[in-house]
């Protein structure tokens, strides 16, 4: 089934199409969003969150772009807004326990090792990990992309809706603030 084959029985509510779709870009949609929330099981909620948004705005889908692209663009922004509403909820969280209320908020599991890490790297990949939580949002978003899954400039600039120059000033910037972060891990871990 060719791409506008996929998308015309979409807008028409073809479940097999959207089953098709589903089990065609399950893993990209789950690894970016993992990559990006790092928390597996808040990476399945915001995959979900994807292909319901993707289900419902598919009359809005143009073909302008692959629908890749287009689901990229979905997964970025629902993982941006999950790390948003979770850093609210941690506000609040922190406010509660000043004033003595009891909440059950799960606050920043201690370590997150994403499954695609061979076992004798994932001290390096949890400190890259927790570094990149200390990246700016749409630095974070570049490196991601690229980096974790690989997709190219001219892509990366397309799900971001930037140019490509802007893509590769935000990957120079990911990478000399990730140098920064990293610099004291591998001196304590290379000595």
């Amino acid at each position: 089934m060719t791409e506008l084959e996929l998308i015309d029985k979409l807008k028409k509510g073809d479940q097999a199409a959207f089953r098709f779709m589903v089990t065609s870009w399950q893993d990209m949609v789950y690894n970016t969003s993992l990559g990006l929330v790092q928390n597996e099981m808040d990476a399945e909620d915001v995959t979900q969150e994807v292909f319901v948004k993707a289900f419902e705005s598919i009359h809005g889908f143009k073909g302008e772009s692959k629908v890749s692209t287009w689901l990229y663009r979905i997964t970025v922004t629902k993982s941006l807004d999950f790390l948003r509403s979770k850093k609210r909820k941690k506000r609040f969280g922190y406010i509660y326990s000043l004033f003595g209320e009891d909440n059950e908020l799960a606050i920043n599991p201690p370590e997150f090792v994403h499954p695609g890490i061979v076992s004798e790297k994932k001290q390096v990949a949890a400190a890259l990990f927790k570094a990149l939580e200390t990246l700016p949002e749409q630095q974070r978003v570049a490196f991601v992309l690229t980096r974790l899954e690989g997709l190219g400039h001219k892509e990366v600039s397309e799900v971001m809706g930037n140019t490509v120059p802007a893509v590769e000033s935000l990957l120079q910037r990911a990478k000399m603030n990730l140098k920064k972060q990293l610099t004291d891990f591998y001196r304590q871990n290379l000595e």
